[in-house]
């Protein structure tokens, strides 16, 4: 069983007075676990009333354990999420908070250690202290280095994001973080992928398009998917579906034109239900 390391933000996403536990890099471990993937989930979260809430909600999903440290100090996040007409999320994100405090101690770097891939984001490398830590902990695996892009506006710099990208194996995006990382548009963006891996030498780059599927470069091919039709409800946590069966994937060394289409078709069954974890139906059980 290959063992995968998330590290990265939890938090609770805020709907009018609907709370929901969230964090891309937990949203993955969560997926993860419903595709059968074994998982750990590192982050930090403080000591306070919504910290007990998550730890609570770790527990019952089996993502608690001695990777989630307590901040005496920095407060739990909250997000503030406001969803437009179509269902597209934007995102109101607090600072400081306890997971721009995460430490390098021994039992991270004994996971990290063990790890056949750890995924992280972009987000919860905002500071200093947590950026550090984790590439202090990238610079001491072997594992696969999976960057979720999963750009926040204003919560990074570009030099932080060319520091990630630099240390990635995987890198995923999306259409409107690779306008801005590779240039161009989506008449040229095979021209600005090559052009991008010459420069960063990853092995693989994926781009996801929303309703229209995803292009990934691996191995020098290129593979698409053109989406799946669905009706959308919100597109919180369509994403990080979607990278945890391409991740997932990869590690099974499954043929990457079928392993981007099982990603595809993932993402859409997310982006067709209410909130960024649904219960997986018996169709979507059976390709995993």
């Amino acid at each position: 069983m290959k063992n995968i390391l998330c590290f990265g933000e939890i938090l609770w996403d805020t709907f009018g007075d609907e709370k929901v536990a969230g964090g891309a890099p937990m949203n993955v471990a969560r997926h993860l676990v419903q595709q059968n993937m074994e998982v750990q989930f590192a982050s930090r979260i403080g000591k306070d009333t919504s910290g007990e809430g998550l730890v609570s909600f770790l527990k019952g999903n089996g993502l608690f354990s001695e990777l989630i440290q307590m901040d005496d100090k920095l407060p739990t996040c909250e997000v503030t999420v406001q969803l437009d007409k179509q269902g597209a999320a934007t995102y109101i994100i607090p600072e400081p908070v306890s997971w721009d405090n995460i430490q390098p101690d021994k039992l991270l770097t004994k996971a990290a250690e063990k790890a056949s891939a750890i995924i992280y984001g972009s987000l919860a490398c905002r500071e200093s202290t947590t950026r550090d830590t984790l590439l202090n902990l990238l610079n001491e695996t072997t594992a696969l280095k999976v960057f979720d892009v999963n750009l926040r506006a204003p919560h990074y710099t570009l030099s932080t994001i060319e520091t990630l990208v630099a240390g990635a194996d995987v890198i995923k995006m999306n259409e409107d973080e690779a306008a801005l990382l590779i240039g161009g548009n989506t008449h040229n963006i095979k021209e600005n992928i090559i052009e991008f891996q010459k420069k960063y030498h990853a092995q693989t780059i994926c781009v996801t398009r929303g309703d229209k599927g995803a292009i990934a470069w691996h191995d020098y091919e290129f593979y698409e998917h053109p989406g799946c039709h669905v009706s959308v409800v919100d597109t919180v946590g369509a994403g990080d579906s979607f990278l945890a069966a391409f991740v997932s994937g990869l590690l099974k060394k499954e043929p990457m034109q079928q392993l981007i289409e099982k990603a595809c078709y993932v993402g859409a069954f997310v982006a067709g239900h209410r909130g960024a974890n649904p219960v997986y139906d018996d169709s979507l059980k059976a390709m995993f």
